[in-house]
């Protein structure tokens, strides 16, 4: 089978045609969770076509995407070279990291111990650091900003600056999350942190200059060619 027919076989190629079916089709937004995946497919140097899902237009919301994704969230990618051959539709960022580094062999150690370490810190990501920073950037920068209770903002500062407590106490003498090693921890990571400082500006309300080694690795993270162009991509 073809990798064209092979896509045709997802509904969502109708909204976002492939130009290129046999790269991996990456259907996203610059966002912290969507430049994971960017970052990382630059990083690997796999061959891919990104696809812009605007939620200016509620693309997410199509028919189209959800087929793809029922939780209606970006990142989401189509592999037209899967296990097997067989093409496969993944979505969760954290799940899609991992994959990319097992069919590469890049970003993550092939050691067991240092592999589920490595997971590990991803989860950190997903359960912890994601989700706090985002309610934090809701409640300081969005809608949330205008309620006059600040308890529920309080509540994630408070949270937010005690995982950036654990992060930087982890990264005192590392280069990178897992040590001297660069992975997949650290592209789940750092965009967040960046977010946290940058876009939602709220590096005064947690404290960040308390963290040295959190933004000595972030500096060190954002200076990476191919994170530079993960950032923007898709444009």
């Amino acid at each position: 089978m073809s990798s064209a027919s092979a896509l045709s076989a997802f509904p969502i190629t109708t909204k976002w045609p492939a130009q290129h079916p046999d790269r991996l089709q990456l259907y996203s937004l610059p966002t912290p969770n969507g430049v994971k995946v960017s970052i990382a497919l630059e990083e690997l140097g796999l061959p891919y076509e990104p696809h812009l899902v605007s939620f200016q237009t509620n693309d997410q919301l199509t028919p189209e995407f959800i087929s793809l994704n029922p939780n209606n969230k970006i990142p989401a990618i189509i592999d037209p070279n899967g296990p097997g051959g067989q093409p496969l539709a993944l979505f969760e960022s954290g799940a899609i990291l991992i994959y990319l580094a097992e069919k590469t062999g890049q970003l993550m150690s092939t050691d067991a111990a240092k592999r589920y370490e490595t997971i590990q810190w991803v989860m950190f990501q997903m359960g912890g650091i994601g989700p706090m920073f985002g309610q934090l950037g809701f409640f300081h920068k969005f809608a949330g900003k205008d309620f006059e209770d600040k308890r529920p903002r309080d509540r994630y500062v408070a949270e937010s600056t005690r995982l950036l407590g654990v992060l930087d106490k982890h990264l005192q003498g590392r280069d990178w999350v897992m040590g001297a090693d660069y992975s997949i921890a650290d592209i789940a990571i750092f965009p967040w942190v960046r977010n946290l400082i940058g876009f939602y500006g709220a590096g005064d309300l947690v404290g960040f200059a308390d963290f040295p080694n959190v933004a000595r690795v972030l500096a060190t993270f954002v200076a990476r060619p191919a994170v530079e162009r993960g950032l923007s991509i898709p444009a």
